[in-house]
């Protein structure tokens, strides 16, 4: 009896940490990165490992930065931009949203996709469906272990599942180390639709605020937090290159990819190619897993920044979050874009708003102790962020126009 409930609490914080990491790391592999590591590696080969490698880099800064200073603060992340800057809360809310809307649309798009190679099913009705299966979650009695337990198991079966094609695919691994560190081609806009595609917009949050949700905050819990993070970077880094992999051995091997028409979906290109039926099956099961999740994650973290308008408590955050989801459907359904060209687009306009919440937890974390409780925030780290967001501000800045281009082609 005396040891239960310490063992009970132990499960329970392991639990959190679990589904922090891999809302995070679902979330940042969603079918946007998907689509978008096909389409950049189906222009440029071997060279598109630097912009992976580039991802890792910028999202372990990220990362470790904003999941620390969440939990020092022990507030949403809206909450502390207020607190630091009057007003800049708000900005920071409505870009998010905004953003975590058109990366709904994408993840809806994506579902879509998935289910039409996995079951031949029309694009729309297979978005509808994803939709549909994940407000039923949100009005689930068990919503929040249901959300923890779904994430967990279909983020393992993607890693599984993309490694399994990889295989197949026998990508140059050698070359794609070479250029990662090397590159014989550098190209803005295909990094900063990486970066957003996988730590911008609402992605960013997603495990800080799932953790918050879980009451893992403080000092105490501190070390805690910055290994769960290190972890969850861990799992997308890897989930990253082996995607990567998988499709630059298809591309190796002389397969040219479709990246034109209403119909595109070079990722099931590569995959099919890669091991036939099987693999078109596989793809279609790998990308609707990261759709549904991502669905949860976007529509999860975007209604968690609306505390700021008044949007508390469970019931009303569970209402918000299905109108979230309904609405992202409504837009999918009346768009005649390719959603292939959806999914690329806004990892794009995500990656221009991350550098505005970067420098926001910058300046908390150098200026702002008292929202810390005192702390004194890790300075190299610090100095890492700013690093990376400035580079963020460049990145946005030089391809901004390349970006917004895109989706009329």
């Amino acid at each position: 009896m005396t040891t239960s409930a310490p063992t009970a609490a132990n499960a329970t914080v392991r639990g959190g940490f679990l589904a922090a990491i891999f809302l995070m790391a679902t979330s940042a592999v969603g079918p946007g990165f998907i689509t978008q590591t096909a389409s950049f590696t189906a222009q440029m080969g071997s060279a598109f490992a630097f912009a992976i490698l580039a991802s890792i880099i910028i999202d372990f800064v990220v990362q470790l930065n904003v999941w620390r200073i969440t939990a020092l603060t022990g507030r949403r992340a809206s909450q502390t931009a207020n607190a630091a800057i009057p007003g800049a809360g708000y900005l920071l809310s409505a870009l998010v949203v905004i953003g975590g809307l058109a990366f709904n649309i994408g993840n809806i798009a994506g579902g879509g996709l998935g289910l039409n190679a996995l079951l031949g099913l029309d694009p729309k009705i297979g978005g509808a469906i994803t939709a549909a299966l994940a407000i039923a979650i949100f009005l689930s009695h068990r919503a929040g272990l249901l959300l923890d337990r779904m994430i967990v198991g279909l983020g393992v079966v993607m890693i599984l599942m993309t490694l399994f094609v990889a295989l197949q695919s026998n990508p140059p691994v050698g070359e794609a180390l070479r250029q990662a560190v090397f590159p014989s081609d550098i190209d803005f806009a295909a990094i900063t639709t990486i970066v957003g595609g996988t730590v911008g917009g609402y992605i960013t949050y997603s495990g800080a605020h799932r953790l918050l949700d879980k009451g893992l905050t403080g000092t105490e819990n501190l070390a805690a937090v910055t290994r769960a993070a290190l972890t969850g970077i861990a799992v997308t880094g890897v989930m990253r290159f082996v995607l990567f992999c998988a499709i630059l051995g298809v591309v190796a091997s002389g397969v040219t990819l479709d990246l034109s028409g209403q119909a595109a979906n070079p990722a099931a290109q590569a995959f099919a190619a890669a091991a036939g039926e099987i693999g078109l099956r596989v793809f279609g099961l790998v990308l609707w897993a990261a759709a549904i999740t991502s669905v949860i994650g976007a529509a999860y973290t975007s209604v968690s920044f609306l505390d700021v308008v008044g949007v508390r408590g469970d019931a009303a955050r569970g209402r918000a979050t299905v109108g979230f989801i309904a609405f992202s459907l409504a837009v999918f359904l009346s768009l005649g874009t390719a959603p292939a060209a959806i999914l690329v687009f806004v990892g794009g306009f995500n990656g221009l708003i991350l550098p505005i919440g970067l420098t926001i937890f910058t300046y908390v974390g150098f200026a702002r102790s008292d929202l810390m409780g005192g702390h004194r925030y890790n300075r190299p780290l610090l100095l890492a962020g700013a690093i990376i967001c400035a580079l963020t501000w460049y990145m946005g800045a030089a391809s901004v126009g390349t970006i917004f281009a895109f989706l009329g082609q």
